[in-house]
Formats: structure tokens, C-alpha cells, sequence
């Protein structure tokens, strides 16, 4: 995605890589939690038939929750634009199953939509200015009926990142497109986000 000129420095601008290698180089990722949330595991047993459902990570990081779902037999395709994140990612991956691509979210191509996309730590790491693509792009890139599901920051702190969004805020970016079904406070927020993680399914319309 194209960016209008900025004074500050490229390690300065979450909405670059830049921002994100440093503080992977840095070891300073306090999003990473480690391990696939209850809900993720309620919500998406392993696949019954024989062609493996497609779910997307993106803002994959170190991929847990990508791993996880390979595993179980689901088609995964973990997405990150930064390389350091990439580069921890294959750590964490070793031989797998699934795909792992740096590339940007808003313009990487794609050959289908997926069943489902998965939502942690991204929304929120991107720059509010950012926000407005990000609707469309999710419904593009989840086919009719399928679901955009995971963790949603909610927070009035205008400074960032985590850039935490508002209820009406979040319905005006997605309903055109989605329908929520489940909204419920996350049964073990990640303590960067301070209590406001909720958990939300939302199916494409």
C-alpha cells in the first residue's frame, strides 16, 4: 500500500515494516501470548471432509495460532508484511503444512476468498487512517457465509499502538458487509490490552 510522506523515521511508522522488525529484533512483543486462545479452539474443531477448510492469519507474527490450526487439519495461510516477523514465524513453524507469505494485507493476491479470517493484535496495530480499507479487504477476502472471528481492541486511549476502536466505530466499519454474531469479553485477554479484548464472530453477509 502506497504512504503519503512522513517526517518521522520508517522504525516510527506502524503502518511500515520497519516499525514491526525493530521491535521483533528487539524481543519487545508483549501481543505474543503464547498459545491459541479457548475461543479459537470452540470455535473451530478439526475439519470433518476431506478438503480442509481456508482460514487466513494476518499480522501472523509468531504464528501460534497458525500452527495450531495447521495441526488440526486446516489449509493455513499466515500473513505478515514485516521479515523479522516472518523470520520468527519459521522458527515457531518448522516443517508445516500451511503457507506462510510476507506481504502486505490490503493488496497480496489471492486465488479464492477463505472460510475464514482470524483477527488478533491487527486491527488494532494498524494506524487508524488504515482503517477505512480495512472492511472492504476482509470482505473480499472471506467468501459469503464464512466468518471473520477473533479479538477485537476496544479502548478510548487515542495514542497507539494497540489502537483501541469503539462499538459504533467497529459496526460502521463492518456491517456493511458482516453480520455479528458473537460479541463476549475474551476469557484470557492479553495484559497489553489492559481487559479491553473481546472476542467477536462476524459472518459475511
Amino acid at each position: 500500500m502506497t504512504q503519503a510522506p512522513s517526517a518521522k523515521p520508517d522504525h516510527q511508522r506502524p503502518e511500515l515494516p520497519d516499525f514491526w522488525d525493530k521491535r521483533f529484533a528487539a524481543g519487545a512483543t508483549p501481543w505474543d501470548h503464547g498459545s491459541a486462545p479457548a475461543e479459537l479452539e470452540a470455535l473451530l474443531p478439526p475439519p470433518a471432509s476431506a478438503t480442509p477448510p481456508r482460514i487466513l492469519v494476518p499480522g501472523c507474527g509468531h504464528a501460534r495460532e497458525a500452527a495450531w490450526l495447521d495441526q488440526r487439519g486446516w489449509a493455513v495461510t499466515a500473513l505478515d508484511f514485516a521479515p523479522a516477523a516472518i523470520a520468527a514465524a519459521r522458527e515457531v513453524l518448522g516443517e508445516w503444512g500451511g503457507e506462510l507469505r510476507c506481504a502486505d494485507f490490503f493488496d497480496f493476491p489471492v486465488a479464492a476468498p477463505y472460510d475464514v479470517v482470524y483477527e488478533r493484535a491487527f486491527l488494532c496495530a494498524l494506524p487508524r487512517k488504515l482503517w477505512p480499507g480495512y472492511g472492504p479487504r476482509a470482505a473480499e477476502l472471506v467468501r459469503p457465509g464464512g466468518y471473520l472471528a477473533g479479538f477485537f481492541f476496544f479502548s478510548d486511549e487515542p495514542k497507539g499502538p494497540p489502537f483501541g476502536i469503539g462499538m459504533a466505530e467497529q459496526e460502521a466499519l463492518l456491517s456493511p458487509w458482516f453480520e455479528r454474531m458473537v460479541d463476549a469479553p475474551a476469557q484470557a485477554p492479553i495484559p497489553v490490552f489492559a481487559g479491553g479484548e473481546r472476542w467477536q464472530v462476524w459472518r459475511r453477509r
